[in-house]
């Protein structure tokens, strides 16, 4: 069984910064992808970002040069940080991590942007 523990959620005003965090209770590394995705009241939940190995990551064009994946794979956490924060970023924000095919989401982490 995967546990993912988001944190850093919170109120911040447009063009503020956040950086939430993502622990695993796995190897990161062992993983074949990590994310970020995030749902807004009333819509569906979409992608923010994927990350692989090596670097490698997937942005969402609305988040593009914004926000930025890392990992800490000694600490097994991924973070996300987010700068130039606008209104529409407002959501709940979830961790996910895909191993042999599974599925395994956080409990999620509220991110408030206010003008």
């Amino acid at each position: 069984q995967v546990q993912l523990v988001e944190s850093g959620g919170g109120l911040v005003q447009a063009g503020g910064s956040l950086r939430l965090s993502c622990a695993a209770s796995i190897s990161i590394f062992s993983t074949d992808l990590m994310g970020w995705y995030r749902q807004a009241p009333g819509k569906q939940r979409e992608l923010v970002v994927t990350s692989r190995s090596r670097g490698l990551a997937d942005y969402a064009d609305s988040v593009k040069g914004r926000f930025t994946v890392s990992r800490d794979y000694a600490m097994n956490t991924v973070y996300l940080q987010m700068n130039s924060l606008k209104p529409e970023d407002t959501a709940v924000y979830y961790c996910n991590a895909r191993k042999r095919g599974n599925d395994y989401w956080g409990q999620g982490t509220q991110v408030t942007v206010s003008l």
